[in-house]
């Protein structure tokens, strides 16, 4: 996931722009999170901008492979 097409540099200052926050989702975009609940609420915001300005992870490339594919492979070893 370090390959991405956004630049998310300035994501809480976007963020507070784009929604109607509360006292303390401001104060955690602003002074960052404290404890694990607080870095889900986070998250949980970080998520919604993404959603929001349409952004997206690329989809895992398929790795899959069969039996038959893997012995074919070992073949030329053998």
């Amino acid at each position: 996931m370090t390959n991405q097409d956004w630049d998310d540099s300035n994501w809480r200052e976007e963020y507070k722009e784009m929604k109607l926050l509360d006292k303390r989702q401001v104060e955690l975009l602003n002074e960052g999170a404290k404890s694990l609940s607080q870095s889900w609420i986070l998250g949980a915001m970080r998520s919604d901008w993404m959603r929001l300005k349409g952004y997206k992870y690329p989809s895992p490339p398929d790795c899959q492979s069969s039996l038959k594919d893997w012995e074919e492979s070992i073949k030329k070893y053998s």
